[in-house]
């Protein structure tokens, strides 16, 4: 038994040691470069629905990578805050054409009532 146990010994030590003597040849392995999100938002138009649900962002030890979140959801704030503006600038527009309208209306149909009365 005990020479067994110096026969496995001495063949563990030579598996080793061939290992990083012939394995170290090219040095120690390079960093890999960090994985990054495949389907980014699109640059040159605004952010859709089909965007958004096709984001994906890459898996890392604690999580997702901060910054890629930091700049989707920047992004995606930007767009709603200039998507909000637009609507709050049209919703104003269609309030003063529509207060435009309702005073062309009384003004119209009050001049043929003063014309009769002279």
């Amino acid at each position: 038994m005990f020479l067994f146990l110096v026969i496995a010994l001495a063949v563990v030590v030579a598996a080793v040691t061939l290992a990083v003597v012939g394995g170290g040849e090219s040095g120690p392995l390079p960093d890999a470069a960090p994985e990054r999100v495949r389907d980014a938002l699109p640059p040159d138009r605004p952010v859709d629905r089909g965007d958004v649900e096709r984001l994906r962002f890459p898996l890392v030890v604690r999580g997702y990578r901060m910054a890629d979140v930091d700049d989707a959801l920047g992004r995606l704030g930007a767009e709603l805050a200039e998507r909000d503006a637009r609507i709050a600038d049209l919703e104003s527009a269609l309030a003063g054409a529509r207060a435009a309208a309702t005073a062309h209306r009384h003004v119209v149909m009050d001049k043929p009532a003063q014309e009769e009365q002279q």
